[in-house]
């Protein structure tokens, strides 16, 4: 292919930390099998960590950040793949070492790389990205840890951000009762549109105070916030629940004893979407293509964003400010 010029988001740091739309060449690249037309992409919360100076994401300057991305593909060294075919890329070393979605063009290996499922568009599976793999990878795991919708009462924690609300959503569409919590009072009506059967607020799951057991609120639990509210929330699951854990932004620190997991049988199952292995991605994003997928994806989305836009736009999500999903269209 001949080289030609297109724009990327480019953070650098070089005597200042800069973040702006550069034009780049094919030969700015970085290797690998097949090389696409990037459609969309969207912003996660290490997408914005990318973009700051001390965010101890990227370590190789200059650098493309952006998780995630959708598009079709230009050219393909691995037979696995064709031209003009629609796939997905996400997690891995995508914006974290190898140049991301923020940018017209990507070269990514083809070991990384997703077909587009049956049932999805490009727009779609962006607004899904890593934020609605990482919950429909939290529900599986719940299901293969015998939880179903007449076991009880599902919480959500953090669900207004990505994770959250597409917890809350395929939850409600898979028939589960959903208890949505969050401390943003003026979302409630949100998360009664995705499907939350009640919502609580973050007092009722985390009161400061951390029991070696309280009382069986939930049949089980998707947690994307972790810290002390996860250890309160694994002393009120039900006998033989499961929490399904992804997330830090309450912090890193565990503080729970064992008393729920050999009193209570309750299960803390990891939650990785970063190197989920390959058989399980494409199971999952079948399943987000058909019994997974929410009724209206749309919904989702806060803000649709071009490349120009996303050095404004970035840090809503290091402020707290942001629900759903913002889209990022080349």
């Amino acid at each position: 292919m001949t080289v030609e010029n297109f724009q990327a988001l480019v953070v650098n740091k070089d005597h200042d930390f800069t973040v702006k739309v550069n034009n780049l060449t094919f030969e700015d690249l970085p290797q690998g099998e097949v090389l696409i037309k990037v459609s969309y992409s969207g912003i996660n919360y290490k997408d914005s960590l990318a973009s700051i100076p001390d965010g101890k994401i990227v370590t190789s300057y200059p650098f493309v950040p952006g998780i995630d991305l959708a598009g079709v593909v230009v050219s393909s060294e691995d037979p696995r793949f064709n031209e003009g075919d629609e796939v997905i890329a996400t997690s891995y070393e995508i914006g974290v070492s190898h140049f991301g979605g923020y940018s017209e063009y990507a070269r990514i290996p083809a070991k990384w790389i997703v077909p587009l499922p049956k049932g999805l568009s490009l727009k779609e599976a962006m607004v899904i990205g890593t934020a609605g793999f990482t919950a429909a990878l939290s529900i599986q795991k719940l299901e293969d840890n015998a939880i179903h919708p007449e076991k009880g009462k599902i919480l959500v924690t953090g669900a207004t951000g990505g994770v959250g609300s597409f917890a809350v959503a395929i939850l409600s569409t898979l028939g589960y009762q959903v208890e949505a919590s969050t401390g943003k009072e003026d979302e409630h009506d949100y998360l009664h549109k995705l499907g939350a059967t009640t919502i609580v607020n973050r007092e009722e799951v985390f009161d400061g105070k951390i029991r070696a057991l309280g009382k069986q609120k939930w049949a089980a639990a998707v947690d994307s916030v972790g810290g002390e509210p996860l250890a309160s929330l694994l002393s009120q699951i039900q006998y033989g629940g499961a929490v399904a854990s992804s997330g830090l932004t309450a912090g890193t620190q565990l503080p729970t004893s064992v008393f729920p997991f050999i009193l209570r049988g309750v299960n803390l199952l990891g939650i990785d979407s970063v190197y989920c292995p390959m058989d399980i991605r494409l199971k999952i994003w079948d399943r987000l293509a058909t019994d997974f997928k929410p009724a209206n994806i749309a919904n989702f989305i806060q803000r649709e964003v071009t490349l120009q836009q996303l050095p404004d736009v970035l840090p809503v999500l290091l402020k707290g400010q942001a629900r759903g999903r913002f889209l990022v269209t080349m």
